[in-house]
């Protein structure tokens, strides 16, 4: 649940172009003041449920990949964090194709980090894994953030929210979701 000093980012669709602005802004200042991260799902990919039978992590053309929409969505994620001058500590992403393209088209780099691989058909490693992220959030100073790109499942496992291809939330040191939306997309 959201606090008094919190917000919703809602589309701006919902909202008007003024609103979603706000908003925006007020996500931005929410990341500058640090000690938490972003929680991203990959942008959009070619149609589908988790992977093709046989896939393969070392073989992108074995997996869901992004689409042309999602590529095009990534690199406008990356200018919204470059026009209000938003870097990242880290970014960190799954060793899944679409996420690491999401991360590098949007920030240049990623570093793998297997906490935020997919657990999807996997739910049994999920709990270890929250310990892994709440530790990586403890690290993080104020002042500072990460982005950390991964799976909707994964997303869901650590927030009991659901987000749409493309979508963020931040997540305080608790792991509590202080902030929610797109990046102008």
């Amino acid at each position: 649940m959201l606090g008094r000093r919190e917000f919703i980012l809602l589309p701006a669709a919902l909202l008007g172009s003024a609103h979603a602005q706000q908003g925006e802004d007020a996500m931005a200042e929410r990341l500058r003041a640090g000690r938490c991260a972003l929680l991203w799902r990959h942008a959009q990919t070619t149609g589908g449920i988790g992977d093709p039978a046989g896939f393969r992590l070392d073989q992108c053309g074995t997996q869901r990949n992004l689409s042309d929409a999602g590529r095009a969505q990534a690199r406008a994620a990356g200018e919204w964090f470059r026009s209000r001058g938003l870097r990242p500590l880290a970014v960190r992403s799954s060793a899944w194709c679409r996420c690491k393209d999401t991360a590098d088209l949007a920030f240049g780099a990623h570093e793998p980090w297997a906490p935020l691989n997919s657990t999807f058909g996997n739910a049994r490693v999920a709990p270890e894994n929250r310990q892994l992220l709440l530790d990586g959030l403890a690290r993080i100073p104020a002042g500072a953030f990460e982005a950390w790109v991964t799976h909707q499942v994964n997303i869901t496992a650590f927030t009991g929210e659901s987000v749409a291809m493309g979508e963020a939330v931040v997540v305080d040191r608790a792991g509590q979701i202080v902030a929610r939306g797109g990046f102008g997309t």
